[in-house]
């Protein structure tokens, strides 16, 4: 059963509401003008939106098993171009008022909105992906330790590269991604300290398109390849298309990030240039928020997933990497490392 609190609408009341939801974003809700009166799980999505092939359609397949599962409504919200905070803000709180619950920012941009939708809606369950800022009794904060499996897909790039050179491409220059260049380069140098990483970041701000631009990580990974790169590994949402592309058309190799992007219909074409991806299972993370609310038990607080928990980890879906028996011996030896404490991963 759901919890008693979970707060429900009139439909006069939601035809409203959603309006004024249309307003800051677009959502693709199977709302009518009439309420259910017993709604679910709601995500808006960071930067880049639904079809990223990425961070926010692991969002949304985390939503899609909850739908199937619960058999409740569900409402994913896109962003707006130039939005504020308070865009933001108005966005979850129309969901919120909409009755559904919980309901999930996703992405660090988030942050304030979150905060400030959670103040107002103490009865609602809010989670936000990549943030661990936001402290209330209603907020999970859904994190994840991104720099080992980075740090293991430095091991396959030291292992794969003949050149001795190998690239990471960051969306973004912030803390987060930061994350995944340190464990990166981390685990090509513990691997092959002959190895050079070369390091790019597309934007310094969200909003200048690092996310969202796959010519600039298109771009970004031909740089690289000039200098001789033979693996280039890309952490920036939609812009990684632009990576695997480019390793594609030279005949290198790519690895993804957060989703197995290997087995993505967008990226057919490449999957054979996709070495493995680093993957972070934010539909895990998204649906067990879920679960939680629906067994009348919210998480709250910071719930992290790491190597240990299988919350992170390398795909295995390219055959020519799952059956390289030195690779993944030497994969699976430094994830135990890890997992024991034996090796200590930076995170900046």
């Amino acid at each position: 059963m759901r919890r008693i609190s979970r707060i429900t609408v009139a439909g006069a009341a939601t035809a409203s509401l959603a309006l004024a939801l249309s307003a800051c974003g677009g959502t693709s809700s199977e709302s009518s003008s009439e309420s259910k009166g017993d709604k679910g799980l709601a995500i808006a999505y960071d930067v880049g939106g639904k079809g990223d092939q990425s961070f926010n359609d692991a969002a949304y397949a985390g939503l899609e098993k909850a739908k199937k599962e619960f058999g409740y409504e569900t409402a994913d919200v896109e962003p707006t171009e130039g939005e504020t905070d308070a865009d933001k803000q108005q966005r979850l709180e129309s969901l919120a008022k909409q009755g559904y619950n919980p309901v999930v920012g996703v992405g660090y941009a988030y942050a304030s909105a979150v905060k400030g939708a959670a103040e107002k809606f103490p009865n609602t369950t809010f989670g936000i992906v990549d943030d661990s800022t936001v402290e209330a009794d209603n907020v999970a904060d859904l994190v994840f330790s991104e720099e080992e499996a980075s740090y293991l897909a430095g091991v396959a790039a030291a292992k794969s590269t003949e050149s001795n050179v190998v690239g990471f491409v960051g969306g973004v220059d912030i803390p987060l991604i930061h994350k995944f260049q340190a464990g990166f380069a981390q685990g090509v140098k513990d691997t092959n300290p002959k190895v050079k990483v070369l390091s790019q970041y597309l934007t310094q701000t969200a909003e200048e398109g690092g996310f969202s631009s796959p010519d600039k990580g298109k771009s970004a990974a031909e740089g690289q390849i000039e200098k001789k790169a033979d693996v280039v590994y890309a952490a920036a949402g939609l812009s990684g298309q632009g990576v695997i592309q480019a390793a594609a058309a030279n005949e290198v190799w790519a690895i993804g990030v957060d989703s197995d992007q290997y087995k993505q219909e967008a990226l057919a074409k490449y999957k054979d240039s996709i070495l493995t991806s680093a993957m972070k299972d934010v539909a895990k993370a998204v649906y067990n928020l879920a679960k939680s609310v629906e067994d009348g038990k919210p998480e709250t607080g910071i719930v992290r997933g790491d190597l240990k928990s299988g919350e992170v980890s390398l795909s295995n879906s390219n055959p020519k990497f799952a059956d390289n028996a030195e690779l993944q011996e030497a994969i699976e030896t430094a994830k135990k490392k890890i997992i024991d404490g034996e090796i200590k991963v930076k995170s900046s």
